[in-house]
């Protein structure tokens, strides 16, 4: 989903709905963000996430085969190109869980 698509997608949400909460955070596991958009649509109350994060070029395993050493993996990460991923949640009363929206799920309902 591009930038253009999301801002579209927000400003509809905006418009027509009752938005609860709106942030943009910082990934703990590395670089980039996550924005999330939280309201109350016609399904009841929906999540919706775009997580961005840098295009990984290269993955490097360093460590030694010695006995009690330690391992760990860098990542090489591209400075032009980055990674987009959406994902949509209902919030599901009964269990008080969000419960992930997919072709399955959509049709379920």
């Amino acid at each position: 989903m591009n930038d253009e698509k999301w801002q579209d997608i927000i400003a509809k949400a905006k418009d027509d709905c009752q938005v609860l909460e709106h942030v943009t955070e910082e990934l703990p596991d590395g670089p980039g963000t996550i924005e999330r958009i939280i309201f109350n649509g016609p399904m009841g109350k929906v999540r919706l996430e775009r997580t961005t994060k840098p295009l990984v070029l290269d993955k490097k395993a360093i460590g030694s085969k010695r006995i009690g050493s330690s391992a760990h993996v860098e990542y090489v990460y591209s400075d032009t190109e980055s990674v987009h991923t959406f994902k949509a949640y209902r919030w599901d009363e009964p269990t008080g869980t969000w419960v992930e929206l997919n072709a399955r799920t959509m049709f379920a309902l």
